[in-house]
């Protein structure tokens, strides 16, 4: 096998430069149950280098917080062309350049650089190879999209051999990283490195699995293991990467306790309810955390001024500087709503259509929207700007100071989706004092409780139906609630008192580290 040496092992070259604390270590791999673990943590996008949604925000937190609590943690992602090198130190692995990769008929060389995570002490493994990862997107719908994440997988794997780094848990994420499973199990089986390592795949969003076509099936690089793939999705023609992990992976993990449970029907299971199912026991759901070191308003950097719960005057001069910057009537009365998200089918937009018009008709409440997606939730939110002016602003993209903003100033926060498998921004919102307005689902309903006005708890309004009725009720209730001010200031503190902090939230992935070393290898 490709990965195999002729003679010794790969890991025996001379000690050389890694960069900072991106040392070796050879230590061997069985768990002693000492608090400190060895983590290989691949992922196909990182905050705050590369950032497409919820993956880059969580993988980004996770190593940081994971790292600060004393695991040894090595973080691999493509050296996409969209990374800003001016601002990183970058330093070669020196024995790690020019490294050969065979995967099918397609002869690729890597390097890999190391650097410092952003606002982080967590050293980041960055796989260079220009021929896949200089394009104009992260994502692509190239032909080749299968073998770029095939090749970061086999890539970061490839240098713990050289590194001898001999990971406890090997966490791999979504479908770009979900063949490390079945590689552990088969291609690199030979070297006693990964005795003892576990593997973990979390699930952040089962609509998107990356299936290919099986013609191209020694892309895997699983050589004469590619017989251990699913026959019934050859059969039909594809290989199917998530559904792979699912079936190879030691556990599986999701981001939300309720669509750990969602995903075992056929409702939310995209095909792959059945095979979740069968590893119900060997699945679990973790709500993701919140950097509050980023998305806090006692310290946001992105805005001028800084308030807490009992300081709510200064979010309301935020909120009508925020009306002055995107174009709005700034009035302190008048309730904004604000949305920040990927217009997609998955975030439920369409549920506005009808409803949205009709509530800026009988309603005064002023909308500000920033994100971009399909056309037809651009062209929808586009057109509310043009009828309203002076109540309704829409930024299409997406732009990090101002999602801080809208954050800040907005009275309330939409999320009316058809399925999410945690979500932030309700979290976000929380923090700073932004009701929020979500349907109860995924990660929305273990996050957000509706507020009852008599017990004056609850954390926000929550509606059940994903239908027009459903949202309407939701945002009449926040409008009508917001004209009772003491009613209002509670529900508002009530939020802001919630800590879904990665501090908190990591003890979580520990203790899931932890009980799957304990046991045998599924």
């Amino acid at each position: 096998m490709w990965n195999q040496p002729a003679a010794g092992r790969s890991r025996a070259f001379g000690a050389q430069n890694l960069g900072p604390s991106a040392t070796r270590s050879d230590t061997g791999n069985r768990y002693t149950g000492a608090m400190a673990l060895r983590i290989c943590f691949i992922a196909s996008e990182v905050a705050p280098l590369a950032k497409t949604g919820g993956l880059a925000d969580v993988s980004g937190a996770l190593a940081k917080y994971l790292h600060a609590a004393g695991h040894d943690i090595r973080l691999f992602m493509p050296l996409y062309a969209q990374i800003d090198r001016s601002t990183l130190e970058v330093w070669p692995v020196e024995f790690l350049q020019n490294v050969p990769l065979q995967l099918g008929s397609h002869a690729l060389r890597f390097d890999v650089h190391t650097a410092r995570l952003p606002g982080a002490s967590t050293m980041v493994y960055l796989i260079d190879c220009p021929q896949l990862y200089a394009r104009g997107s992260l994502y692509t719908n190239d032909v080749d999209e299968h073998l770029r994440f095939i090749a970061l997988t086999h890539a970061a794997l490839l240098a713990c051999q050289r590194m001898g780094f001999a990971p406890h848990i090997l966490h791999c994420n979504d479908w770009h990283t979900a063949l490390a499973p079945l590689l552990l199990r088969t291609v690199f089986a030979w070297d006693s490195l990964f005795a003892e390592t576990r593997s973990l795949l979390t699930l952040h969003n089962l609509g998107y699995q990356g299936s290919f076509s099986s013609d191209l099936a020694a892309d895997t690089g699983l050589g004469p293991a590619t017989g251990q793939l699913d026959a019934g999705e050859r059969y039909a023609g594809r290989i199917n990467p998530l559904r792979e992990g699912i079936l190879h992976a030691d556990h599986i993990s999701t981001v939300s306790p309720t669509y750990a449970q969602e995903i075992q029907t056929a409702e939310h299971g995209w095909g792959l309810d059945g095979v979740l199912r069968q590893r119900a026991g060997h699945l679990t759901g973790l709500l993701n955390g919140v950097d509050y070191e980023d998305w806090d308003p006692r310290h946001d950097r992105h805005l001028p001024r800084h308030y807490n719960a009992n300081q709510l005057g200064i979010k309301a001069e935020l909120k009508q500087l925020l009306q002055q910057r995107v174009g709005l009537e700034a009035l302190a009365q008048r309730p904004l709503i604000g949305v920040v998200s990927r217009l997609t089918l998955q975030k439920g937009f369409e549920l506005l259509f009808d409803t949205l018009p009709q509530l800026l008709q009988e309603r005064d409440a002023s909308l500000v929207v920033l994100g971009s997606g399909d056309a037809r939730y651009e062209d929808f939110f586009a057109a509310l700007a043009q009828l309203w002016p002076q109540r309704v602003a829409f930024q299409r993209g997406y732009n990090e100071e101002l999602s801080h903003w809208i954050e800040a100033g907005s009275d309330i926060f939409l999320m009316p989706s058809l399925y999410e498998p945690c979500g932030l921004n309700q979290m976000y919102s929380l923090r700073y004092g932004t009701v929020p307005v979500v349907r109860r689902t995924g990660g929305l309903a273990d996050s957000v409780q509706q507020f009852d006005a008599d017990t004056r708890s609850g954390t926000g309004v929550v509606f059940n139906d994903f239908d027009g009725g459903g949202v309407a009720w939701g945002l009449n209730t926040a409008l009508d609630l917001y004209q009772h001010k003491a009613l209002w200031r509670r529900l508002v503190q009530n939020g802001m008192a919630q800590d879904f902090s990665w501090r908190k939230q990591v003890g979580a992935y520990e203790r899931l580290y932890q009980h799957l070393l304990q046991g045998p290898r599924t």
